[in-house]
């Protein structure tokens, strides 16, 4: 698109969930550096678990690519994910502003809903447009086989830190759900755990992108989708996606499935 070459911010991408998504990534290094160390996570190194809130990115270098881009991109969300868990980062919430100004399009947020037991990540990130949390287990236990967490994490807290989250939250919220054959076989109660955070849409999610893990099938998904008739679902099988020309392909192309 042009010659700009971009460390952090990186797309846009197609995405199932948000049309065209430019991405930025607050937490960008070396390392993968997350809270979870997910079995289908598509960026196969193993995560640099922390749970350690710090700017990894200073806002201004940030900003600097945010100006650098084409006048005529057309995006649907600027969108906080990438190489790890974006609420690390302690920036968020001016990032966050900073990017609405500038590109005059909606915020989205990514988040694997650990930190969401704390005050201060729920209040940095109440204004962004669209949360997306993510919730892949139904106890503890599975919690734990799935998600691998930081060891100082707490599967409640995280369920309470949601429930909080949405009592506040004026934006939407949406709920992902990645299923996989770990935990296809209790839709039902994830499903009740759900009810319980009135999101205003459900995504569910199987890894059809570059994974260790195998993903479901159509028809395993939609019995799975069966569970969930009572919400507004979007389903990772059935969402058409646009068309998207990257701004970097080598920068997208770490945060989409190869060494980050």
């Amino acid at each position: 698109m042009n010659n700009k070459k971009f460390k952090y911010i990186y797309g846009p991408v197609s995405s199932w969930r948000l049309g065209s998504s430019l991405g930025i990534d607050l937490v960008s290094q070396d390392n993968k550096i997350c809270s979870f160390d997910c079995i289908y996570c598509q960026i196969l190194e193993p995560s640099l678990l922390s749970i350690e809130r710090k700017i990894f990115i200073p806002t201004g270098d940030i900003v600097n690519e945010l100006g650098s881009l084409p006048q005529d991109l057309n995006i649907d969300y600027a969108t906080f994910s990438g190489c790890g868990e974006p609420t690390l980062a302690l920036n968020i919430a001016e990032v966050n502003l900073r990017a609405k100004e500038m590109l005059k399009v909606s915020t989205a947020l990514l988040t694997n809903s650990s930190l969401l037991s704390r005050d201060d990540v729920r209040n940095d990130i109440l204004d962004v447009d669209f949360v997306i949390a993510k919730l892949d287990a139904y106890d503890g236990g599975s919690w734990e086989s799935i998600n691998r967490p930081h060891e100082d994490l707490n599967f409640k807290a995280i369920l309470d830190g949601i429930r909080l989250f949405r009592l506040r939250y004026k934006g939407k919220l949406g709920i992902q759900i990645m299923f996989t054959k770990e935990n296809q076989g209790r839709a039902q109660e994830i499903a009740e755990l759900v009810w319980s955070f009135s999101p205003d849409e459900v995504q569910l999610n199987t890894p059809l992108r570059e994974s260790k893990t195998e993903p479901l099938s159509k028809d395993d998904m939609q019995r799975v989708e069966k569970f969930f008739k009572d919400f507004n679902v979007v389903s990772v099988y059935d969402k058409r996606k646009k068309d998207t020309a990257w701004l970097d392909k080598t920068e997208t192309a770490k945060r989409r499935g190869n060494k980050c």
